[in-house]
């Protein structure tokens, strides 16, 4: 997909930039430059400049608050935004709505529900949070244990669902639960829009390895949701969850890449600061970085074009998820080599961001921002469907392998 070739595409980021110039104060670096106070008051005044604009979701329909125009220009603010370091999903469950249920809700929800859903999203009314994993079904869709039963118009749902990201910051969540258990695996789940403010839910913070309450786990006692509550039909649930886990592997692809192009001119820095340029293996594997991130980017612009044909995700994006997730792990593993002795006893300016690389601003030089880097990318060959479920999806769905038996889905990161 060649973008300079859509005048319109021209246009539009040309909007984008005079949104930025006329937005950022003088002299910006990037959010990563402003301390945690700072960060918070940005971020709250951020978001309303962008719902305001139309930009924090431009590929929506202009009945539910967006502009109207395509994931090609959805992709084109992302991207921009992350070459100019500010946020594009400012509050802390705005991925979650805005990447995973906004576009499974355009393609599988009924009018009533975007009508009910999507304002209330845009405005930060609904704050979600994203219900798969289960302590003991691992990868494995089709082995979760949350149930929910239609009583009196309502679903009624017992069970236990963990490792929901900003799940201590939202008021709702979209809840994968098996609503018929004498069905073939595949058709015995469903997907529910759940209230979390209600008696029958309790919400528990988890703290991570880099100290950290970034998951929740969320405990339903029965708990209700409206029968109507349902997202796609009743039984469609495994379909309509791995749409959802597609669009959470395949938007913002382009902005994925370029903030990698940022960390790695970061990871130079280190390396420059510590004498390490002319070393051979340093360059080599700064070398290899480099050569994966222009891989990421070549995928991301594949994606782009089928999502601008108006097809869903497909099995493909099990590829961009196993090289991001084990990408993740190889840089900031070079980071700690780099590093030395200095990640001992972790000094400098923290990590701004926990999931993926650190934005713009921050000094390039900070071993703690460096060392909660190399922490969070520890799970990441786990959380969002295992490297091992994706190199079987690529290998069944993508290659056309013989399957190995069994009926089984992944599941994704909460």
């Amino acid at each position: 997909m060649d973008l300079r070739a859509r005048p319109d595409i021209a246009e539009f980021r040309t909007e984008v930039h005079e949104f930025l110039r006329s937005n950022l104060p003088a002299g910006w670096r990037g959010i990563g430059a402003l301390d945690a106070e700072e960060r918070k008051r940005f971020a709250r005044t951020w978001r309303e400049k962008l719902v305001e604009a139309g930009l924090i979701a431009p590929a929506w329909p202009r009945e539910f608050g967006g502009r109207g125009l395509d994931v090609v220009a959805q992709a084109l603010v992302g991207e921009e935004f992350v070459r100019s370091g500010v946020p594009h999903y400012p509050a802390e469950c705005d991925g979650n709505g805005f990447i995973l249920l906004a576009p499974t809700m355009l393609h599988w929800g009924t009018e009533e529900q975007k009508r009910r859903f999507l304002p209330a999203t845009l405005s930060g009314e609904i704050k979600w949070a994203q219900g798969y994993s289960e302590s003991e079904a691992g990868s494995d869709l089709f082995g979760l244990r949350t149930r929910a039963e239609l009583h009196d118009g309502n679903w009624v749902i017992n069970g236990h669902k963990m490792w929901q990201t900003a799940g201590v910051h939202a008021n709702w969540i979209f809840v994968l639960a098996r609503t018929d258990p004498t069905a073939r695996k595949s058709k015995a789940l469903s997907l529910i829009l759940v209230p979390l403010d209600q008696e029958g839910v309790e919400v528990r913070g988890i703290k991570n390895m880099a100290g950290e309450t970034e998951f929740a786990e969320v405990f339903f006692t029965d708990a209700v949701a409206p029968a109507g509550n349902v997202l796609g039909a009743v039984g469609d649930g495994a379909r309509v969850a791995l749409t959802l886990l597609g669009f959470e592997r395949g938007a913002g692809g382009l902005a994925a890449a370029l903030s990698y192009q940022v960390e790695l001119d970061r990871l130079a820095g280190l390396i420059g600061d510590h004498d390490l340029r002319r070393d051979p293996v340093v360059r080599q594997r700064f070398g290899e970085c480099r050569t994966t991130v222009h891989l990421l980017r070549c995928l991301a612009m594949k994606a782009l074009s089928a999502g601008a044909s108006g097809r869903p995700p497909g099995a493909e994006s099990s590829v961009f998820k196993l090289v991001t997730a084990e990408y993740r792990q190889t840089v900031t593993e070079l980071a700690r080599d780099v590093l030395g002795d200095d990640i001992l006893a972790p000094s400098g300016a923290p990590a701004v961001a926990t999931l993926g690389p650190q934005p713009r601003g921050l000094d390039p030089s900070s071993p703690a921002a460096w060392t909660a880097d190399l922490l969070h990318a520890r799970p990441v060959t786990v959380y969002g469907g295992s490297s091992q479920i994706q190199r079987t999806t690529i290998a069944e769905r993508v290659l056309g392998l013989p399957r190995d038996g069994g009926d089984r889905a992944e599941t994704g990161r909460n």
